[in-house]
């Protein structure tokens, strides 16, 4: 969602600062951007535009600003369309604020401001928050009295960062539901909606808790609760990975860059487990969650599609029952939770809104919390008893790759290990299960060299394409829901995933001969099964596109509109290579098409806001 950052500093022109920093928050996704510095005089000057970075950086190159206190922010429009009065920082000639959240009673508040006589000038619930602090000095408060005030009359969701005119020596921020993170530089400080906003200025960063808000000099921070009383929280090295080069190393795309590091990455993510000398998995757990009577597993969008093929994995291997929600609508289906029960929660940014809230509900059921995420330090990680961190690294592509091959890896080897602490998987099976998980990078890496033949099959046969169909059975089901969804998201194809054995239910009255219909069939149990819906589209004339091995590939002989063979792989492991095919098919459709395919339209890499 909406992209924060502040910078205070001594001495520093700090609106350079910002404008990296924006930079590296364009991942989050947005369609508008700002920002504002005190002048010398200690008045409140922005610069905003609608549209990209590069549009506020020609304003800026046509209306300097400079100053060594400032705020940016890369707006994701909720409330009010995209436009330049709609985007942040908002301002009035005392205070200029920049959120990341929803305000539940901004019409309340809107309401009661107008009544006094502010006039409004946006379409934002923002606003609303900026002309309350005005009115709130206005009285007569000081500034952190003000922001104490204000904070109390807020409802919903919020990241801030407060610039007051007149004040360069102070910069306030606050957070409820969305993460907000200092980082302490060296005679510098800055806050961040994450650590890769604060990380080239910041060599530690410290997570504010909910409700905490925060006065930043440019020595130091003063953290307070929601009481006002100070407090303190854990103030930890940066994490090294932030400061690496962010760039696209020569690549096209982000996302392309990011989909050439997954054998990395998950060699990088099931290492972390592994004990060399006994060539086996291991995790430390604060609980038996071998025992546990039952698992939930919530997650949204791409992780939603992990959280099923690690359903699939833990109940096959592990035999432990499972449950799988949509985080959206777990809380509201009112779910009956076995006591004693364990929850699972899949995040790749780990700030997730409705994965978040259902941790919190569920942690006050009195289930114990798993967490799996990609960003330490993030909200759903300090809130569960055992955090899984995959080792993904920084990924600004919106559409998620190695993330999501980094949760199938570290969802596989749980599965394992939790077969062997129950006594399903005996040693030598362990051992075999756990050779085969660490083959996956090197399949994987194989399925990455046939990008010649996938952009040939992207360029006939998909990017031309209005509706495509999916295809799986088992664990390639799940992938064939996230097949359509990357395709959706980056060539704004309509697409569809569904059970193969669902076909004849429905989907099948789609298919004619300008429909192609991705069958994903390695081989195994469910192929036959597979092959069967197969011929039932080629007899309907569909364009049969069969992503496969070459037993698949020789057991079928039939005509086939296009094919992609993939190295032989065992089933535990089948998912990571199918997935990688999926990945690079909606690529190349995307890229054909012209699409921007780091940051498709509508989309935000991590969804703060319910």
């Amino acid at each position: 969602m909406c992209g924060i950052i502040g910078v205070i500093s001594q001495k520093d022109n700090v609106v350079p600062q910002i404008l990296a920093g924006l930079r590296l928050l364009e991942y989050r996704g947005y369609d508008s951007a700002g920002l504002a510095a005190l002048d010398p005089q200690g008045t409140i000057r922005r610069v905003r535009a609608a549209g990209k970075i590069s549009v506020l950086t020609s304003r800026l190159a046509q209306e300097p600003l400079a100053g060594t206190i400032g705020l940016g922010h890369t707006r994701w429009a909720t409330h009010g369309a995209a436009t330049e009065s709609n985007a942040h920082p908002l301002a009035t000639p005392r205070a200029a604020v920049i959120h990341n959240g929803i305000i539940e009673n901004f019409q309340e508040l809107k309401n009661e401001l107008t009544a006094l006589g502010h006039q409004f000038e946006s379409q934002t619930d923002s606003e609303v928050i900026v002309r309350l602090l005005t009115q709130k000095l206005a009285e007569g408060l000081e500034p952190e009295a003000a922001t104490q005030a204000v904070l109390a009359r807020l409802e919903g969701a919020f990241a801030l960062v407060f610039l007051l005119a007149g004040r360069p020596d102070l910069l306030i921020g606050a957070r409820r539901g969305s993460p907000l993170a200092i980082g302490f530089g060296e005679g510098s400080m800055c806050l961040g909606s994450d650590a890769l906003a604060v990380g080239p200025l910041s060599n530690r960063i410290c997570y504010l808790d909910d409700d905490d808000w925060v006065v930043l000099t440019a020595t130091g921070a003063t953290i307070h609760d929601r009481s006002g009383q100070p407090v303190s929280r854990a103030i930890t090295p940066l994490d090294p990975q932030v400061s690496v080069s962010l760039g696209k190393s020569g690549y096209r795309h982000f996302m392309q860059k990011e989909m050439r590091e997954q054998p990395q990455v998950v060699g990088d993510t099931l290492r972390a487990l592994l004990d060399p000398d006994q060539g086996r998995l291991t995790l430390e757990l604060p609980f038996a969650l071998h025992e546990t009577p039952r698992l939930n597993l919530v997650a949204c969008g791409t992780s939603y599609y992990a959280a099923q093929l690690g359903r699939h994995w833990l109940e096959t291997l592990a035999q432990i029952p499972c449950d799988l929600d949509v985080a959206s609508e777990f809380r509201y289906r009112r779910p009956v939770l076995t006591p004693g029960g364990t929850s699972l929660f899949i995040s790749q940014s780990g700030e997730t809104a409705d994965t978040l809230a259902a941790l919190r509900h569920c942690r006050a059921e009195g289930q114990k919390i798993i967490s799996l995420v990609n960003v330490a330090g993030s909200s759903i990680e300090r809130e569960a008893q055992v955090k899984l961190l995959t080792k993904a690294g920084p990924e600004f592509g919106v559409a998620s790759t190695k993330t999501f091959t980094a949760q199938l890896i570290l969802l596989a080897a749980l599965a394992v290990i939790l077969g062997a602490r129950r006594g399903l998987i005996a040693p030598p099976e362990e051992s075999r299960l756990t050779r085969l998980l660490l083959e996956a990078p090197a399949l994987m890496a194989e399925a990455l060299s046939r990008d010649e033949e996938i952009k040939v099959l992207a360029k006939n046969l998909i990017a031309p394409a209005r509706d495509v169909l999916y295809l799986g059975r088992g664990p390639s089901y799940a992938l064939a829901l996230e097949g359509a969804l990357k395709l959706k998201e980056l060539s704004y194809i309509h697409a569809e995933g569904y059970a193969a054995g669902e076909l004849k239910h429905g989907p099948i009255a789609l298919v004619d001969e300008n429909t192609p219909v991705i069958f994903l069939a390695p081989s195994d149990s469910y192929f036959p099964k597979t092959a069967s819906n197969l011929e039932e589209v080629r007899a309907r004339g569909g364009q049969v596109i069969f992503v496969g091995d070459a037993r698949g590939a020789a057991i079928l002989k039939g005509k086939l509109a296009g094919q992609l063979l993939l190295p032989p792989t065992d089933p535990l492991i089948a998912p990571l290579v199918y997935a990688v095919a999926a990945q690079l098919l909606a690529y190349h459709a995307a890229v054909f098409k012209g699409t921007d395919v780091d940051q498709p339209r509508n989309l935000a890499k991590s969804v703060t806001v319910e």
